[in-house]
């Protein structure tokens, strides 16, 4: 069963169980701004069902409601920020706006943090530097829940990679996207349903493909995009990894292996070479390269001719990265946001503990 709720009900909802663990006003803002952001573009993984965590995390002293966020290191066009423990969905956009106003003297701003948490959906922090008539770029690692090509072990996150980039009157073009062939939200969205996941998203730990939406429970790891050697898993590994460095090596957050665990009742691993999840971030103003005007022509001269691709046999149209979720937010601020019963009774359950209604 699913139950649509409005936009502004899961906004004030939200805002104040952020208020309910002690964020200020603006951080409570920001950080419900972001996080909603991802039911309305239909990335249901990462919206208000990410909240219970979240309230554990903080529970669990993990996450500081009332960060000190501050650059630690800079250059002209770099930073490197430590989040103080923070909300990743508050810490996230506070260094990319740092990389914006950077972008804004240098002309393109790049922006490491370590000592963060869980951030939300890429896309929202790249979409940042659409307004300012720039390319966003947003990346972070995660828990460590896949297996490098060859292995069974557990080394990297999903590690998601976001890029936005300006258009004239078309949209613009958003790719966000897991380097896994799946995300662990995705899988965790199948968890709740009891559904079994498509072969290639997940193996035992022996290393055999399974269905089993519940195989990381026992064991059992996420795959790098492209699912095994043959189909390209190397590749995956590979963006994976490099959103592993400059995430975390960069800004001395914990890498790889070491990457703290979202469920709280995780143990931390021992022996972590930094602090906290790490995020990196850049801004390119366009005029930097060409004319902004001009780019942004070319722009829609390329997106018009993708949509104008022949489709394969089957499909009705080509898409355009950032279709799917800007069609989808037109729908649901509209008409509402679906919450299943697994998601709804876990936000009744916070309402008990903060005193609100939803």
């Amino acid at each position: 069963m699913e139950h649509i709720i409005s936009y502004n009900e899961i906004f004030k909802f939200t805002y104040n169980t952020f208020i309910g663990i002690g964020c200020s006003h603006e951080d409570a803002t920001t950080a419900t701004t972001v996080l909603v952001a991802a039911d309305v573009r239909g990335i249901d993984s990462h919206g208000v069902a990410r909240l219970p965590g979240y309230i554990r995390l903080w529970e669990a002293g993990r996450i500081n409601p009332t960060p000190n966020i501050r650059i630690i290191h800079e250059s002209p066009s770099t930073a490197t920020i430590d989040g103080d423990a923070g909300l990743g969905l508050v810490v996230a956009p506070y260094a990319m706006q740092v990389a914006i106003n950077k972008a804004k003297i240098a002309g393109t701003g790049w922006v490491s943090v370590g000592n963060s948490n869980h951030f939300g959906i890429a896309g929202y922090h790249a979409m940042m530097a659409l307004q300012h008539d720039m390319t966003g770029i947003a990346m972070t690692n995660a828990s460590a829940l896949v297996a490098p090509t060859f292995s069974v072990e557990r080394m990297l996150g999903t590690n998601p990679i976001a890029v936005a980039i300006p258009a004239g009157q078309q949209p613009p073009f958003v790719a966000d996207f897991a380097t896994t062939t799946a995300s662990n939200g995705k899988l965790e969205l199948l968890q709740r349903k009891n559904g079994d996941a498509p072969l290639g998203w997940v193996q035992d730990k022996e290393g055999n493909d399974v269905t089993d939406a519940h195989a990381l429970k026992t064991g059992g790891v996420m795959l790098p995009l492209g699912s095994d050697r043959e189909h390209g898993s190397h590749k995956g590994y590979a963006l994976g990894s490099i959103v592993d460095i400059f995430s975390a090596v960069f800004s001395g957050a914990s890498y790889g292996p070491w990457a703290p665990p979202f469920p709280a009742y995780v143990p931390m691993p021992e022996n972590m070479p930094g602090k906290g999840l790490g995020h990196f971030f850049g801004a390119m103003r366009i005029d930097a390269f060409r004319p902004a005007e001009e780019f942004k022509h070319h722009m829609d001269n390329w997106i018009n001719r993708f949509r104008n691709a022949t489709p394969a046999p089957g499909c009705d149209r080509v898409l355009i990265p950032g279709d799917p979720e800007r069609e989808m937010e037109a729908v649901r601020m509209k008409e509402g946001i679906p919450i299943n019963d697994t998601v709804y009774n876990d936000l009744l359950e916070i309402g008990k503990r903060f005193g609100l209604q939803l």
